[in-house]
């Protein structure tokens, strides 16, 4: 998941990111004009903090729900897949 979002943010935002695989969570860091900020992605839980510039931060909301709205895209995708193992092995 944490792949996956920083290859969304780098392609639809510009976003430099670099991700760091943990034990119990993947952090994505970011950076680009006037946002820095990391997303960690464990599996129970996501935790995003982003410093935005001056200019952006009057877009915080929008930035927000964008950002929201991409995970719960993830989340739909990744659990199609389980879902079809689940009925396998049923």
């Amino acid at each position: 998941m944490a792949w996956a979002w920083a290859e969304h943010a780098e392609q639809k935002f510009d976003m430099e990111c670099s991700v760091l695989q943990g034990e119990t969570s993947d952090t994505v860091e970011f950076v680009r004009s006037g946002v820095k900020g990391r997303l960690i992605v464990a599996a129970d839980h996501f935790d995003l903090d982003a410093k935005l510039g001056f200019l952006l931060g009057a877009f915080a909301k929008t930035i927000e729900g964008e950002i929201l709205k991409n995970l719960d895209e993830l989340l739909a995708k990744n659990a199609a897949p389980a879902k079809k193992a689940a009925r396998k092995k049923a």
